[in-house]
């Protein structure tokens, strides 16, 4: 199996440089990554340029329930939306690749000129891939080449390109992120070093990394608690799941025992001696746990 070259990062820990994807599944994991993005900007001193033809108020990270004055930092420069029209199309409505790398450059400028330490550029290529007339994917591509070109050297721009997943087919999903060297994803639900927890939203889930021991029980029971209350089956993704003990076991089991009969805890992804020791205790028989997938391959990273 191939090692995959570019980078998963945290939305956290995006930087300049950073030429980001995110294909997500829904808004609920859009708002949480680029909601995250966009407040994190205007908290400090960073620049925000977020291309869309939506109003700034329903942008992620700024809408009513944050409390975000939209007025105030649009006032200052430090928050630019742009419309599509002024950011890369052209007078027919076409869109122009070249036309959004100009757009970056000259905001980047801009940015520097006004004092800001970075600048953070997003924008939403669904619509090109989904509407009516949908621009060929040799355009996206050489948008997205652009872009790279333009922020990659960069000492204080980063991007994150977002689609929904469902807007193309899998085979040009992974030609665009082919794109990108880095894999934005939702921060931590908890990382103390040893154990990560990371949200998952398609399957709908927990990742867990790391070891899972008496010391960390009461925080995985939390969030695994949490995350069944969304009221869907659950699969919890152990690909990078070194250590489990017998009591970590035991919460999977108690959980699975409570859940609806028409859910379940699915365990993807179960390394060797995890499910070795689940099958000598004959968990794996209990109603309401299932072993799921196994690993998937790597060229599907950032996709699904």
């Amino acid at each position: 199996m191939e090692t995959p070259w570019f980078a998963k990062r945290p939305v956290k820990d995006i930087r300049p440089g950073d030429h980001s994807w995110l294909a997500y599944s829904g808004h609920e994991e859009r708002d949480r990554v680029i909601g995250r993005f966009v407040r994190e900007g205007l908290e400090t001193n960073e620049k925000v340029v977020y291309v869309t033809d939506a109003p700034a108020e329903r942008l992620p990270g700024i809408g009513p329930r944050h409390r975000v004055d939209v007025q105030a930092y649009s006032r200052t420069g430090q928050l630019r939306v742009i419309a599509r029209r002024d950011a890369c199309l052209d007078r027919r409505g076409a869109f122009r690749p070249g036309r959004m790398a100009e757009t970056i450059g000259r905001e980047v400028d801009a940015a520097f000129g006004q004092g800001f330490r970075a600048v953070r550029l997003t924008t939403d290529y669904s619509w090109l891939l989904s509407e009516a007339g949908r621009s060929d994917i040799g355009e996206m591509l050489g948008c997205e080449h652009r872009v790279g070109d333009a922020v990659s050297p960069s000492t204080m721009a980063m991007a994150i390109c977002q689609i929904d997943r469902h807007a193309c087919p899998p085979d040009e999903l992974v030609a665009l992120r082919d794109m990108h060297e880095v894999l934005v994803e939702v921060n931590p639900e908890f990382d103390d070093g040893i154990l990560k927890i990371v949200r998952t939203f398609e399957p709908n889930g927990l990742r867990v990394e790391g070891e899972l021991d008496a010391a960390r029980h009461q925080v995985f029971a939390e969030h695994l608690a949490q995350v069944c209350m969304t009221r869907r089956r659950v699969h919890l993704d152990f690909t990078d799941l070194g250590f489990i003990d017998l009591g970590g076991l035991n919460l999977l089991a108690q959980q699975a025992t409570v859940l609806p009969a028409d859910e379940a805890l699915v365990l993807d992804h179960l390394p060797p001696d995890v499910e070795n020791v689940i099958e000598m205790v004959g968990w794996h028989r209990l109603p309401g746990l299932e072993r799921g997938r196994e690993r998937a391959f790597t060229e599907t990273e950032g996709i699904a």
